[in-house]
């Protein structure tokens, strides 16, 4: 018997090193951020629809928090009262963002949960 399996280190048992552990990290942050990259492409990929004024404004916004497409019913149009529509129309293009800003939010804190990797390049 030599002397690492007296002691009990055999390959199978032996306690990682610190290059090991820190390959470990390594490997786990490259997959998380793998995951992540994943998450942010089917999130941008999608389009978020909000529909204000009893569907008089609707307003669809893309993943990468862009307006893709407003419409206005044209009885909405009215030119004594154009500050209404104005109204309608922020109303609608800030709502389908929020909901495309809370889908990616969603989707990232799945990967991380919720740990706020920032500092980290992620």
């Amino acid at each position: 018997m030599g002397y690492s399996a007296r002691r009990g280190f055999t390959s199978g048992n032996m306690k990682a090193t610190g290059a090991q552990r820190q390959a470990a990290v390594q490997q786990q942050i490259a997959q998380m951020q793998e995951a992540m990259n994943a998450a942010q492409t089917e999130v941008e990929n999608r389009s978020f629809t909000a529909s204000v004024g009893g569907g008089a404004v609707e307003a669809v916004a893309s993943g990468k928090k862009e307006l893709t497409s407003l419409t206005i019913k044209p009885e909405t149009v009215d030119p004594e009262d154009v500050e209404m529509l104005q109204d309608l129309v922020v109303s609608a293009v800030n709502e389908a963002l929020r909901q495309a800003g809370d889908a990616m939010d969603k989707a990232m804190d799945s990967i991380t949960g919720g740990l706020n990797l920032g500092g980290l390049g992620l």
